[in-house]
């Protein structure tokens, strides 16, 4: 009973951490602007055309991603976090660049129906997902909508 239970969890787990692979449309206006479509895969992340590699770092607790996206912390939500590197020369649409000056090193998904919200961050430590640590500090480079 107990590996069944183990292996369950497992699954849901797996399942759950691949909810955000595959191809988004870009629905925010910042999406629209900056980064274009995105596709999730297992080890790399494509954005506005251009691959980088991506990897799963950690679920995220509903407390985390309430902090840093407009989610209701009680509706049992979790999210992912990845850790990336897209230097700060590179350029999307319109000649944008995802966090500035800085290299962005982190990326938090959260899922809700068939929309993803997606926040780039800074920084070579993981960021602090306390409400007052996304507002005041200065990793968060920005969030973006995409929709299947």
């Amino acid at each position: 009973m107990a590996a069944l239970t183990a292996s369950c969890i497992l699954c849901g787990t797996n399942s759950h951490a691949q909810e955000d692979r595959g191809y988004w449309r870009a629905a925010s206006s910042n999406a629209l602007a900056i980064t274009g479509d995105v596709n999730i895969g297992e080890l790399k992340v494509t954005i506005d055309f251009l691959t980088f590699p991506l990897a799963p770092i950690r679920r995220l607790k509903p407390v985390e991603v309430s902090a840093v996206f407009d989610a209701d912390v009680n509706a049992g939500i979790e999210g992912s976090l990845y850790r990336l590197k897209v230097p700060a020369a590179q350029r999307f649409q319109h000649k944008n660049t995802l966090c500035g000056e800085e290299d962005t090193q982190w990326m938090a998904t959260y899922i809700g129906g068939r929309t993803m919200q997606v926040a780039f961050f800074s920084g070579d430590d993981e960021p602090v997902f306390t409400f007052d640590a996304v507002q005041k500090g200065n990793a968060l480079c920005g969030a973006f909508t995409y929709t299947r």
